[in-house]
């Protein structure tokens, strides 16, 4: 009976380790992927609401396009973590400079924040 009861214990063991180890990992997370966020704002340092900041795989060239929010967020997911994305902001005739998102960024989700100049 004691060998029994040993062998249910370190079941419980494992199975209670398996579930501690899995808890770092969201379910439907994928390794492979990333995504980027950050704030738009002014040459005064004010978030700038409806601002269009692009972000261009530069493997592919393909562009994809966020408008910030109220508060001048943007947000991207589904990054590749093998490519390289390149991230400006345009809005009324003011424009940010060309940021990268690099293939060494091994932030899940990483912050990049932009600036407009006229």
């Amino acid at each position: 009976m004691k060998l029994k009861a040993a062998g249910y214990a370190g079941l419980l063991v494992l199975l209670f380790g398996a579930m501690l180890a899995g808890q770092n990992k969201r379910p439907n997370e994928d390794s492979n992927t990333r995504s980027v966020q950050g704030v738009v704002s002014d040459a005064a340092n004010n978030p700038v609401a409806g601002a269009v900041v692009q972000l261009k795989d530069v493997k592919t060239l393909g562009i994809r396009s966020f408008r910030t929010e109220s508060d001048g967020s943007y947000h991207f997911a589904g990054l590749s973590t093998n490519e390289e994305y390149e991230l400006k902001a345009d809005h009324d005739g003011a424009t940010s400079g060309k940021k990268t998102l690099s293939v060494f960024n091994s932030q899940k989700t990483a912050t990049i924040n932009l600036k407009l100049n006229k």
